[in-house]
């Protein structure tokens, strides 16, 4: 019973800070069809930074007690520092209790080598989000109202960069929480697992945003009964959980029809019987994919990026009318063409991730021949550090702070 009042608790607070104006809004213009309007129950409310985030790790130590995995702690100490832990407290990762809470209850000394490997890991964070991410959101946020005047190949590259900046901005952000976690001896989840090399929609979404996909799939899918039931059924709990998903991103119908569109791809992929999961990265063993693997590849991604449309859009009819005008307006005038520079930061970044692709983070190359001297490592480190300084872009808030 008391874990029952916890989750209504827990999802309740979520529900009034984050979603009541949405469906009060949706219910007046529904009744505003047939000449009652409810605007006078709205609220000018405001949202919590990663009250999401937070809440569902709250959730988590719920289900996880109520489940015997862990044993319920007595020091409220303890539970608010695992609720609180400030490096991943506004934007993720999503931890679990089975794993942080158990780090806070034994003692920790400062381990050098640790400590090093998570400055490195801030560092890779701090570029992805300063130099990449911050320039296409300047590109972005500059020509992304003019979609009705722009060609169609500049519509498609606004949506792509876009895809960069929301990876490189939450990723980098998921660099600098668990590198600065690693300074105090804490080891966070890894939160992405190079995303873009994946070869079909299933295999992306076991390597995006990690600590909220397993957390659906822990707590919603398979209480649901997961795959272990009928087709009709594990279809049906793939658009649940991804109808869910959608809403958790925002009190947006774009949101949820975003979350749809990803349900919809992957029930085909699986109907297809093509979801396969890959036991080693891409292209193991080689430095270049087949050409069967590049081919999957740019097709996930161009299917990721034009979801991000919707996920973009500040309403239906502006994500159908941007992917309109893509294919309704000229397609090629390289006039217009605007973003080149930050499109040549992610290509190169990602490239260094290519190379990296075995590894935790793209910095972890202690093991790499050249860089086993200290010279050519901290050569390495200033050099990242000059383009920081040289390239940053305008300051623009990490995206998943509004979720």
């Amino acid at each position: 019973m008391i874990s029952a009042l916890n989750i209504v608790l827990n999802l309740g607070i979520l529900g009034f800070f984050k979603y009541y104006n949405f469906f009060v809004e949706t219910l007046d213009a529904l009744f505003g069809t047939i000449g009652w309007h409810l605007d006078w129950v709205t609220m000018n409310i405001i949202l919590p930074v990663g009250i999401s985030f937070y809440t569902f790790q709250a959730l988590s130590y719920t289900i996880d007690v109520y489940k015997k995995k862990l044993p319920a702690t007595h020091d409220i100490v303890e539970f608010f520092a695992y609720i609180s832990f400030f490096p991943q407290l506004v934007a993720g990762p999503i931890e679990r209790a089975t794993n942080l809470l158990p780090q806070f209850q034994r003692q920790r000394h400062f381990d050098y080598a640790k400590a090093v490997d998570g400055m490195r890991q801030m560092l890779w964070g701090f570029l992805k989000k300063m130099v990449v991410a911050d320039n296409c959101a300047t590109v972005v946020n500059d020509y992304y109202p003019q979609y009705s005047e722009l060609p169609g190949i500049t519509l498609l590259l606004l949506g792509i960069l876009f895809t960069i900046q929301v990876y490189c901005d939450f990723s980098g952000y998921s660099d600098i929480a668990i590198g600065c976690a690693r300074l105090f001896g804490f080891n966070l989840m890894r939160n992405f697992n190079i995303p873009f090399f994946s070869r079909s929609v299933p295999e992306f979404w076991r390597h995006w945003h990690i600590s909220l996909t397993t957390w659906f799939r822990d707590y919603v899918f398979f209480p649901l009964g997961g795959s272990r039931c009928s087709q009709w059924k594990t279809v049906r709990n793939v658009y649940i959980v991804w109808g869910i998903s959608g809403l958790w991103h925002g009190a947006n119908w774009t949101f949820v029809c975003w979350g749809l569109i990803h349900a919809t791809l992957l029930v085909i992929y699986t109907l297809l019987g093509i979801n396969t999961k890959y036991k080693n990265t891409v292209a193991y063993d080689r430095y270049l994919p087949s050409i069967k693997e590049t081919l999957q590849m740019v097709l996930t991604f161009l299917l990721f990026a034009m979801s991000m449309i919707v996920f973009r859009a500040e309403n239906m009819v502006q994500a159908v009318d941007y992917l309109t005008a893509m294919v309704t307006n000229k397609f090629f005038d390289a006039t217009m063409l605007q973003g080149k520079q930050p499109l040549c930061f992610a290509l190169l970044l990602l490239s260094v991730e290519w190379l990296q692709r075995d590894k935790l983070h793209a910095l972890q190359f202690t093991d790499i021949k050249p860089f086993k001297y200290r010279f050519v490592r901290w050569s390495v480190y200033y050099v990242i550090l000059l383009v920081i300084f040289k390239y940053a872009g305008s300051s623009q808030t990490f995206v998943y702070f509004q979720f």
